[in-house]
C-alpha cells in the first residue's frame, strides 16, 4: 500500500515536470521566431537601399548616356541639321510620294519632281527675302535710330520705367551702342552665309536620296524585327507617323498661306511698306508655335510705330495680326484637324526651348515635328495611354 501511494505521488509530479518542460519549449521557440521576425525587420531596409542604390546606378547610367548623346548631337549640329531636315520633309511629303508611286512615276522620277519641287519653294521664298532683307542690312543703324527716336518718348512718359533721356547717352542702352549691336549682329549674320550654303547643299542631297531609297529603308526597318507581332507595330508606327506629319502640315500649310495673305492685306491697308513680305514672314513665323507669333506681333508693333505718328494707330495692325492668329489657331485649326493628333502646349514650349538652344532658328522649326514624331509613336506603342492635350501652332 505505502508502494502503491509513492507512485500515485510520482505522477502529479512527473505530470507538472512535463508540463513545465513544455511551456520552456513553448517559450523558447517563441523567444527564437521574435528573434528571427527581428532579423528580418532589421535587415530589410538594408535590401530595400541595396535595390535602390541599384535603381539610382540604372538612372544615372542612362543619364550619362543621354548627356554623352546629347553632346555629340550638339557638336555634329553642321551635319545633324541638314540630314535630320530632309528626313522630316521626307517624311512630310510622304503621302505625296505614295501617291505617286500608285500612279506609276518610278522612284527616280518621285525624287527627283518632290526635291525639285521643295527647292523652288525655297529658292523662290530667298529670292523674295534678297533684297528686303539687303535693304534691311544696308538701313540697320539708321532704322535702330528712328526706332529708338519714335519709342523713347513713349517710354519716359512711363513714370515706372525710371527711364530718361541719360539713359540712352551714358549707358549700355546709349545709341551708339545699339548701332554698333546693330553692326555686329548683320556681322555675325553674314559669317554665317557660308555653313549655311554647306548646309543647304547637304539637306538637298540627303532629301533626294532618302525619297529614292525611302521605301528601302521602311522594308528594312520592318524586317529589323524578328516577330510577326513586331513588324506589324511598326507598320503601324510608320504609318501613322507618315499620315500625322503629312496630313497636319498640308493643313498648317493652307491655313497659314490664308493667314500670310491676310497679313499682306493689313500690311497694306495699315500703310506698312513691302506688304508682300510681311504676308511671307506670317506664312513662315506661323510654323514656329509661341516664338513666331510674338516676333512676328512685335515685329509689326514697331513698324507700325515707325510709319504712323500716332501710337495707337500704329499698334492697329499688329492687334489686328494678333487677333486674326489667335482666331485661327484656336477656332479654326482644332475645327479642321480635330482631336485625334494633339500634344500637351507646355511640352511644344520645351521642346522649342531645347531644340533652339541645341540648333539655333532651325532647331526652332523642327522641335514641332520632331515633337509630333515622338507623340506619335509613343501613341502607337502605348495606345491604352493616348491622352488628348491640345496642339498649339
Amino acid at each position: 500500500m505505502a508502494i502503491a501511494s509513492a507512485r500515485g505521488q510520482l505522477k502529479p509530479a512527473r505530470k507538472q515536470m512535463f508540463e513545465t518542460a513544455a511551456a520552456r519549449r513553448e517559450a523558447v521557440a517563441r523567444r527564437e521566431a521574435a528573434l528571427a521576425e527581428e532579423a528580418g525587420e532589421m535587415s530589410e531596409p538594408h535590401v530595400l537601399g541595396r535595390e535602390a542604390l541599384e535603381v539610382a546606378k540604372a538612372w544615372a547610367v542612362v543619364g550619362i548616356f543621354g548627356m554623352m548623346f546629347f553632346a555629340l548631337v550638339h557638336y555634329m549640329s553642321l551635319i545633324l541639321i541638314p540630314v535630320t531636315l530632309a528626313i522630316v520633309v521626307g517624311l512630310i511629303l510622304g503621302l505625296a510620294a505614295d501617291k505617286m508611286g500608285r500612279s506609276g512615276v518610278p522612284r527616280a522620277g518621285i525624287a527627283f519632281i518632290l526635291s525639285s519641287l521643295v527647292f523652288a519653294i525655297l529658292f523662290l521664298v530667298v529670292n523674295s527675302l534678297a533684297q528686303p532683307v539687303a535693304t534691311l542690312v544696308k538701313e540697320g543703324p539708321n532704322f535702330v535710330e528712328r526706332t529708338m527716336q519714335r519709342v523713347t518718348p513713349f517710354l519716359e512718359s512711363q513714370h515706372w520705367l525710371n527711364i530718361s533721356p541719360a539713359t540712352f547717352q551714358n549707358s549700355q542702352m546709349s545709341m551708339d551702342k545699339l548701332i554698333e549691336n546693330s553692326g555686329n549682329v548683320i556681322g555675325i549674320v553674314t559669317s554665317q552665309l557660308t555653313p549655311a550654303i554647306i548646309q543647304g547643299m547637304i539637306f538637298f542631297a540627303a532629301l533626294l536620296l532618302f525619297l529614292y531609297g525611302r521605301l528601302k529603308l521602311r522594308k528594312t526597318l520592318i524586317m529589323a524585327f524578328p516577330t510577326r507581332k513586331q513588324r506589324l507595330t511598326t507598320i503601324r508606327v510608320l504609318n501613322s507617323v507618315d499620315q500625322v506629319l503629312g496630313y497636319y502640315f498640308a493643313t498648317a500649310s493652307m491655313l497659314y498661306f490664308a493667314l500670310g495673305i491676310s497679313m499682306t492685306l493689313i500690311a497694306y491697308f495699315g500703310g506698312l511698306s513691302m506688304p508682300l513680305l510681311w504676308g511671307v514672314f506670317a506664312f513662315l513665323s506661323s510654323f514656329i508655335p509661341f516664338i513666331g507669333i510674338t516676333l512676328m506681333t512685335v515685329a509689326v508693333a514697331i513698324a507700325g510705330i515707325l510709319t504712323h505718328d500716332a501710337l495707337i494707330i500704329g499698334l492697329i495692325p499688329a492687334f489686328i495680326f494678333f487677333s486674326i492668329h489667335l482666331a485661327m489657331e484656336n477656332l479654326v485649326f482644332p475645327a479642321v484637324m480635330g482631336r485625334q493628333w494633339e500634344i500637351n502646349p507646355f511640352i511644344v514650349f520645351l521642346a522649342i526651348l531645347f531644340w533652339t538652344w541645341m540648333w539655333g532658328a532651325v532647331g526652332a522649326m523642327l522641335a514641332l515635328p520632331l515633337s509630333l514624331i515622338v507623340m506619335t509613336i509613343i501613341s502607337e506603342l502605348f495606345p491604352e495611354r493616348k491622352t488628348t492635350p491640345h496642339l498649339p501652332g
